[in-house]
């Protein structure tokens, strides 16, 4: 719950920074652009103002660029800052993995999110590239069911539109099963990097033949990504109908989309803390030794029992002798 507050607090932090990295440039470009401000909610000014973007650009130049600078630049400050706070969360969530009974403190939370950036900011890095490479596997298919189906309507329009409602689907699922299996890998990676403290290509190489042996592994991650998206969904509903009233129902719905956005936040610790108690236990835990019974241990053995059993004859050809070292008065008395 900690850190549920602390990613209620990044927010409101992100909110108050888009209105002094944001808001303050737009507001100036917009009085200069001789936009009205009363006409907000109205998109047509923005829209007449945007009708020629060659004249606007040359004519405000210098504002342009300022504006774009500012949203570029607070869109480093939130992914920087977002990026800080999840590695901060992370680190406390395998931490408390390892060392159930050390408390939480706000300082070990800023030792965790130091150790653990780079690593993490490095791995996200590599992930885009993936990413970046999947997008371009998944364009160049449907360029190409783009071209047969264009093929197509020279010869069947039917026969077009078959092949196109079928091929769109076939994309349509491989972009989610792969899109699913990369989140996997992310995740699981993510494990991988804070237990084994490894680099991002080996987090990630680790990741997927860790995937691959265990593949209930990733329809666990599957099932808890889905209820995430369900209960986000509705949690989302909820608020969405009071961004409908004017004026009253923004100033509503702020503090519903600040619970909204806790109950999403509480709910990707859970998936990240399952995921890293999944994979902890079945990589990183070493099965304790199992205890020796003393009674068992000094009970004799069956066998060692008949091995040291002997017959009549020898028992009482081994014990004559002991009987006359115990009695030698005996031996005299006879031969006196």
């Amino acid at each position: 719950m900690q850190l549920v507050g602390v990613q209620a607090v990044l927010m409101i932090i992100n909110c108050i920074m888009f209105f002094v990295i944001v808001g303050i440039p737009l507001f100036i470009s917009f009085v200069i652009f001789g936009l009205d401000l009363t006409g907000l909610t109205q998109a047509k000014d923005i829209l007449n103002m945007f009708s020629s973007p060659s004249e606007l650009i040359a004519k405000y130049l210098w504002l342009v660029l300022m504006v774009v600078t500012s949203i570029l630049l607070y869109f480093l400050f939130v992914t920087t800052l977002g990026l800080y706070v999840f590695s901060g969360s992370a680190g406390m969530v395998g931490r408390s993995i390892l060392e159930p009974s050390e408390p939480f403190s706000m300082k070990r939370f800023f030792a965790e999110a130091k150790q653990f950036f780079f690593p993490l900011m490095r791995y996200t890095l590599f992930i885009s590239l993936v990413f970046v490479a999947i997008a371009f596997m998944l364009g160049l298919f449907g360029g190409g069911i783009a071209a047969i189906v264009s093929a197509a309507k020279t010869q069947d329009s039917t026969l077009a539109l078959f092949l196109g409602i079928f091929f769109s689907l076939v994309l349509a699922l491989v972009a989610i099963g792969m899109l699913l299996a990369v989140l996997a890998v992310t995740v699981y990676g993510i494990a991988v990097l804070f237990f084994r403290r490894e680099g991002s290509w080996k987090a990630f190489k680790d990741a997927c033949v860790f995937l691959w042996n265990r593949q209930h592994a990733f329809w666990l991650y599957a099932l808890l990504f889905l209820g995430y998206i369900v209960v986000s969904f509705f949690a989302m509903l909820i608020s969405y109908p009071f961004h409908l009233i004017p004026i009253i129902g923004t100033i509503i719905s702020f503090p519903l989309q600040l619970i909204s956005y806790m109950v999403q936040g509480y709910l990707g610790l859970v998936v990240l803390a399952v995921v890293f108690i999944f994979y902890y236990e079945l990589e990183i835990k070493k099965p304790e030794p199992v205890a020796a019974d003393p009674v068992a241990d000094m009970a004799p053995d069956a066998a060692s029992i008949d091995g040291g059993s002997k017959s009549p004859e020898d028992t009482s050809a081994v014990q004559a002798p002991q009987r006359a070292d115990a009695l030698p008065g005996l031996d005299e008395q006879g031969k006196g």
